[in-house]
């Protein structure tokens, strides 16, 4: 494959994806959704081998899965791949997508927060439980996830596991992606009631949306296939930077949100305005 491909010749994703009004309640009250085909295979197919490509050449890790912590174990994690390439860039300020976000959460603007590759590698470990959102610097639940798989997700690996309801709890735990969030939040989950839910196998380009306080995890992979995911985080525009309190937060707001602080929205060159409802008059 040309990794120089020019931009204008790869999918365009900026067609509206019409989403229902059954979807948004179901996001509303369970804190996540499954959308089939949020991005069509033909579209995928294209799109797979570059973020592949970029993938491979940025991966950290350096020793075989078996030899790394549990975090190390889940997944190869590279984060804001859209600055790396251009071709990467069009697919994740993608309107289509943002403009699902901006509905599922009810909000008239949505912001880039960061984009992530999760690829799990084959003997990869389970993702422990934990919410997303306590790595942000935000008091909202104005936050979501699009987590998207590049290629054919076997029933054997499967979706996430989310915690239905578990959104409306707000901030829970401190506690960062671990052995100890796995028991804690497993814990929290039984006493509370929730219901654990997963959604099987997964075709390349269905998507699953969850929201920044959504407890959620992910089994291991058994399979000799890499599990290739694309996640993009949004964020409403109107959102506001609270001063954080861990380091895990200190971190992001200094590579995320580079030059912000408590107080302000969300408006770094890292953080573009990917849909609003003023652009559809």
């Amino acid at each position: 494959m040309n990794m120089e491909k020019q931009v204008n010749e790869l999918p365009d994703l900026d067609s509206t994806y019409e989403i229902t009004v059954d979807q948004i309640a179901e996001y509303r009250k369970n804190g996540h959704v499954m959308i089939r085909q949020a991005a069509k295979s033909d579209e995928i197919k294209v799109y797979e081998p570059i973020f592949t490509h970029w993938v491979k050449e940025l991966n950290y890790h350096d020793k075989p899965v078996e030899e790394r912590d549990t975090y190390g174990k889940a997944f190869i994690q590279i984060g804001n791949l859209w600055l790396k390439s251009e071709q990467i860039k069009r697919f994740v300020t993608a309107k289509r997508f943002a403009k699902i976000a901006a509905q599922l959460m009810g909000v008239k603007a949505v912001r880039l927060y960061h984009d992530q590759a999760l690829f799990k590698e084959p003997g990869g470990g389970h993702t422990p439980w934990h919410q997303d959102q306590i790595y942000w610097p935000f008091n909202t639940d104005k936050m979501i996830t699009m987590w998207m798989p590049l290629v054919p997700i076997s029933e054997q690996i499967g979706s996430m596991t989310f915690a239905s309801g578990s959104q409306k709890m707000g901030y829970i735990s401190k506690l960062v992606i671990s052995d100890e969030s796995h028991r804690s939040m497993a814990e929290y989950i039984e006493g509370k009631g929730f219901e654990k839910v997963t959604y099987g196998a997964m075709a390349a380009g269905d998507a699953t949306f969850h929201a920044g306080w959504t407890l959620h995890s992910a089994p291991g992979n058994p399979t000799d296939t890499l599990r290739k995911v694309m996640t993009v985080i949004y964020v409403a525009d109107d959102a506001v930077i609270v001063e954080p309190d861990s380091n895990a937060r200190r971190s992001d707001l200094a590579g995320c949100l580079p030059g912000q602080k408590p107080g302000e929205t969300p408006c770094s060159p890292l953080n573009p305005l990917l849909y609003s409802e003023d652009w559809e008059a």
